[in-house]
């Protein structure tokens, strides 16, 4: 029994792990392929507009489906949609996509992930799990590279509206990362990415109808690496792949590794986009932002070694009652 329940959670992890970074991997292409769109003039209200329509477009009746028969799972749950609609999804993509318009997608991305150090605190303040001296050792680390991400030492210029929008697109992950990972509500994945995908399409759209959000596109071809494409080509890119996939693939991870193991695994987006970047771009951060990337990466790996693992629990079998209790005191 013990060796099949740490089979079965050895599988669930390593299912998890494989989720995790094919969704990192999806996510650390949203910003390059935005990127090309808002050069030919989209604003980025109207590109994370569109990708969150196309997705939730695709999920809704999946997730409809997911729950049919539990109707009240959606009742009773519609105030947490609500919260990662506007925060996780429509807060955290269009912070970063406002972000990738005054700086690099990868020094961008670098900021917005210090999320995972945002999590350990919430679930800290929040829950009492404090942090040990390990894991405060990984946010100084953090810190420390985040300095040099910022580039302030050298004095290089860097736009603080830019940071300021990584920021707020850091918040936006870290409420991804604990709601997706809470599997406590009943919520099947699915319903819950088609639920904040819609929840999120709501407001941006409406924010977009009343003039609060600048809505612009365009139909010119879209440029990465000296190569033209079809504008369309990276919009539907943009909804199906690293909208609709990479949120379905990315709560399953969560609630499979828990918010802290999936916020770590998912730095992968990181990595993923300055390849990315690299690639169709062109880009790359200076020696002092990459050293400093490193760093941040490194301050959240000890983050996470100073977390610990929890050791596995395998409640033991009962056990059966010796024969002489079954028998008459006269025998």
């Amino acid at each position: 029994m013990t060796a099949l329940t740490h089979d079965s959670r050895s599988s669930r992890t390593t299912t998890g792990l494989l989720l995790a970074l094919a969704s990192a991997t999806s996510f650390g292409l949203s910003g390059v392929l935005a990127r090309g769109l808002l050069d030919t003039g989209w604003s980025a209200g109207a590109a994370v507009t569109v990708r969150t329509v196309i997705a939730a477009t695709v999920l809704i009746v999946p997730g409809l489906l997911a729950v049919r028969g539990r109707w009240h799972l959606l009742r009773d749950n519609a105030g947490l949609v609500t919260v990662y609609g506007i925060s996780a999804v429509a807060g955290a993509q269009l912070c970063y996509f406002y972000a990738v318009t005054y700086m690099q997608v990868s020094v961008a991305l670098l900021l917005e992930y210090t999320a995972p150090v945002a999590v350990v605190l919430w679930l800290w303040l929040r829950h009492g799990h404090r942090p040990s001296g390990l894991t405060v050792l990984g946010a100084a680390i953090a810190a420390s590279g985040l300095v040099l991400v910022l580039d302030v030492i050298s004095g290089a210029e860097l736009s603080t509206v830019g940071v300021l929008w990584a920021l707020g697109a850091m918040v936006g992950a870290a409420s991804y990362f604990v709601i997706s990972a809470d599997e406590g509500n009943g919520l099947p994945g699915i319903s819950l990415a088609a639920g904040g995908l819609l929840v999120a399409s709501v407001v941006l759209g409406t924010a977009g109808a009343v003039g609060v959000l600048p809505f612009r596109g365009s139909t010119a071809p879209a440029v990465y690496d000296g190569h033209s494409v079809p504008w369309w080509l990276p919009v539907l890119a943009l909804g199906l792949v690293t909208a609709a996939f990479a949120y379905v693939t990315g709560i399953e991870a969560g609630r499979r590794l828990g918010s802290r193991l999936a916020s770590f695994v998912a730095l992968g987006e990181v990595l993923a986009a300055v390849i990315f970047a690299w690639l169709l771009l062109g880009e790359l951060p200076r020696p002092v932002q990459m050293t400093g990337g490193l760093l941040v990466l490194a301050g959240v790996v000890v983050v996470k070694l100073g977390e610990g693992r929890a050791p596995l629990v395998v409640e033991p079998l009962p056990e059966p009652e010796p024969e002489t209790l079954s028998e008459s005191p006269a025998a």
